[in-house]
């Protein structure tokens, strides 16, 4: 299982901070206890493996999403997302993670919810097209006009930073 985790982990915990998740490394971890519950009855190759990880990790986002929903709508002001990252040995590594990740955060923070998850399931994930419109609910052809689409917002956020 060290090595299961090893393997997949990192992608997990990049798709639920780039899914800007309060707690991502929560998340991450409630994944693997739903993987150790459920490795028995799974059946598939590598391949298959990653996309089963996935599907989970996708249901305990929106899981969370719909947590965090009904948290805010019984507390006073918006609840935003933070990027958090693992631990560190100083708060100087730390700072630095952060303060490297937040324009990635902000330019996925610019997509729609379905163009974010097509994103994050097909480059950090790397998962073929068909994996991902399984895990979204979607046809291939939705996927690949919503990859398609989120790369173009994509280059036109960073294009101007380039510039400078």
């Amino acid at each position: 299982m060290a090595t299961l985790y090893r393997s997949v982990a990192p992608a997990v915990l990049g798709y639920m901070r780039g899914h800007g998740a309060s707690e991502p490394e929560d998340l991450t971890s409630e994944v693997f206890v739903g993987v150790m519950r459920a490795l028995s009855r799974f059946r598939g190759d590598e391949s298959d493996f990653r996309s089963w990880v996935f599907t989970i990790a996708h249901r305990r986002l929106v899981d969370e999403r719909r947590s965090n929903a009904r948290i805010s709508d019984r507390h006073v002001g918006p609840h935003e997302p933070g990027v958090t990252g693992p631990s560190y040995d100083g708060p100087e590594d730390a700072i630095l993670d952060r303060l490297a990740a937040r324009p990635v955060v902000r330019a996925l923070e610019d997509l729609t919810p379905d163009q974010r998850s097509v994103v994050l399931l097909r480059i950090i994930a790397d998962l073929p097209v068909a994996d991902v419109a399984c895990i979204l609910g979607k046809r291939e052809g939705a996927v690949k006009t919503l990859q398609r689409r989120a790369l173009a917002a994509l280059a036109r956020a960073v294009e101007p930073a380039a510039v400078r």
